[in-house]
């Protein structure tokens, strides 16, 4: 084949790169066209590293925790705990007792013990599912008692707790919130991880506790309590989800589907994040883990297997209908056996028949004087909506950053008509439209809440112009001829998609990240009529930042305010308006308001990575 010349060679290169470059900008925006849900059919992705994953897997209990309202965690105030009644048996006693998780408001639950066995014991978690008499149902196909009864019969000790709303614990009802509880993530899933997160300090509180060996299991509902509870607390040693880690449907509960929880994830991912510690996938031929050995199994295995512990993860897969019945359950006692007994050889694996237990004695006869919803309310807002001292700034922007949904991206991929241009981040498929004009000087973004068109006709960008600054005006998401209609028919599409606040600062993040990449300067962003709040908030979470422009904003971070112009759950969660303005404040043009008497100054610490 002849040698191609020189100069043709270096044109046929560049032509390639220019189309690869355009090949990675897409001609519509998957945001809108590809809006994700209860049943979508999720893939599990691909890291080819471990530190790939450890950096994913610090991402996602960050999440978790956002989404639950948990970012940071509250103070833990005594669970001044009471025993209401015992019931004693031959080889086990069952405790009803109450633990009073957040002050005032007060978590029912059954502590079930041997009474033939003596020191540090093995604990067990038991979160229950959405069977309709929760912790002291007992059927054929799921028996909470059953678990706990022959789990102290082998020598652990169990704790099985209410769901909010179940049993003894109804000082809020399950199902319960609405947008004002979202701006501050108080919601059914951010309550009951956080009772959960209290019931191992109850457990760690117990003197025959060995708190190096505590295990979580529970199906269905359950079964998402347990691998949330076990990704963001690593106190949980092994832990086995029951009948519920799916690729094709991942919940349908608000205790399971709080906004912002599974933006571009799944459950077998946050599952993965448990590793490497131990963990048993049970599943079954009769409900959504119908699958789990060939698609969900493999894909959480090969994160196992970057750790070079790939025996940790197990699957038990059962031709039965959506259960925890005997058979899950003894194959539960085995995996627990063997990473939990200090003498695997005598624990009887077994799930033994045992005398049925009075729902009367399983419950509290009389429920405390406690907070009433409004109460509870007002208490998680005492506690999640600090502001944060200067020396915290870090933690108050990830704070900021996770209830945005915002990244920062690494990478931002273009392709240019003239001075028109197109931005995309690497492997999200979004689409951003804009100007960019080439200059001297520190650069500046642009933004207009009606559009590139009103950005472009602005005073601000003629001035801009004139001065030969570089110029980027960018069309944020849905706005001006990029305005389109997203699906929102799903009842928890906020828990899989960004709201169009959260995309409009991403958009502005992405064009700082874009322009910094080429220009190497501080960024100045402007933001005229409603998009100089999501100039601020960008400029909250994205580096690089010099001064924030945001003239006539009027806005004052009410609740109210958020709730119609700037909806964002789990926003006032993360400090709010107040906030992002100290964030955002490097030489800031607009004065700050001062900060709201509803914000605290302190952001308590987050869990251990």
């Amino acid at each position: 084949m002849p040698k191609l010349p020189v100069p043709l060679m270096v044109a046929l290169s560049l032509l390639a790169l220019w189309g690869q470059v355009h090949a990675q900008v897409p001609s519509v925006d998957h945001r809108i066209t590809e809006v994700a849900h209860t049943n979508t059919k999720f893939s599990f992705p691909t890291y080819r590293s471990l530190d790939e994953w450890r950096d994913r897997q610090i991402h996602l209990r960050r999440q978790i925790l956002s989404a639950a309202g948990l970012l940071p965690l509250p103070p833990r105030t005594p669970l001044n705990v009471t025993t209401v009644n015992r019931v004693v048996r031959a080889d086990y006693s069952i405790e009803t007792v109450r633990i009073e998780t957040l002050p005032g408001y007060f978590l029912g639950g059954n502590l079930y013990r041997p009474t033939h066995r003596s020191g540090k014991l093995p604990a067990v978690l038991s979160p229950h599912g959405h069977w309709s008499r929760g912790r002291i149902e007992n059927i054929k196909n799921y028996s909470v008692p059953a678990l706990g009864i022959n789990l102290a019969r082998q020598g652990y000790i169990v704790f099985a707790w209410d769901m909010v709303g179940y049993n003894d614990t109804k000082q809020t009802p399950h199902n319960f919130g609405g947008w004002r509880e979202q701006l501050y993530s108080f919601t059914p899933m951010g309550l009951q991880l956080w009772n959960s997160i209290r019931a191992i300090d109850f457990l760690q509180s117990l003197p025959d506790v060995d708190p190096d060996r505590i295990a979580a299991t529970g199906a269905s509902g359950g079964g998402t309590q347990t691998f949330l509870l076990a990704a963001v607390d690593a106190r949980v040693h092994v832990a086995a989800p029951v009948n519920m880690i799916s690729s094709i449907m991942q919940g349908g509960d608000p205790c399971e589907d709080a906004p912002t929880l599974r933006f571009d994830t799944s459950n077998p991912e946050l599952a993965a994040t448990v590793a490497p510690r131990p963990m048993l996938i049970v599943s079954s031929t009769g409900d959504w883990t119908r699958h789990t050995p060939e698609r969900e199994y493999p894909g959480i295995r090969s994160i196992y297997r970057l750790f070079e512990k790939p025996d940790l993860v197990l699957n038990a897969h059962f031709q039965a209908p959506h259960n925890y019945n005997r058979a899950s359950r003894e194959t539960v006692y085995a995996f627990f056996a063997r990473f939990l007994a200090k003498s695997k050889s005598l624990v009887d694996t077994t799930d033994h028949d045992f005398e049925p237990i009075p729902d009367a004695q399983l419950l509290a006869p009389v429920r405390p004087k406690g907070s009433d919803y409004d109460g509870v309310f007002a208490t998680w807002r005492t506690y999640t909506t600090a502001t944060f001292p200067p020396r915290n700034r870090p933690q108050a922007r990830l704070a900021m950053r996770f209830a945005l949904g915002v990244e920062v991206p690494k990478e931002v991929w273009h392709s240019t008509d003239g001075q028109r241009i197109a931005l995309s981040r690497l492997g999200r498929q979004d689409l951003v439209h804009g100007y960019w004009f080439a200059g001297k000087g520190n650069p500046v973004v642009l933004v207009h809440s009606k559009g590139i068109e009103a950005a472009r006709a602005s005073a601000e960008a003629h001035k801009y112009l004139q001065q030969n600054r570089p110029l980027l005006i960018v069309e944020a998401f849905n706005t001006g001829a990029s305005h389109d209609v997203r699906d929102r028919s799903d009842r928890y599409f906020l828990t899989y998609n960004r709201t169009e606040s959260q995309n409009r600062v991403q958009d502005i993040v992405t064009g700082i990240s874009w322009v910094h990449s080429i220009t190497h300067g501080r960024v100045d962003v402007v933001g005229l009529g409603e998009a100089g709040v999501w100039a601020t908030f960008a400029a909250a979470v994205a580096p690089g930042i010099g001064t924030v422009l945001s003239p006539n904003t009027a806005f004052e971070g009410t609740d109210e305010d958020f709730h119609r112009r700037f909806f964002v759950p789990g926003i006032q969660r993360a400090g709010g308006w107040p906030m992002a303005n100290l964030l955002a404040l490097r030489t800031r043009r607009t004065p700050a308001p001062p900060p709201q008497s509803s914000t605290a100054t302190d952001l308590p610490r987050t869990s251990s990575e």
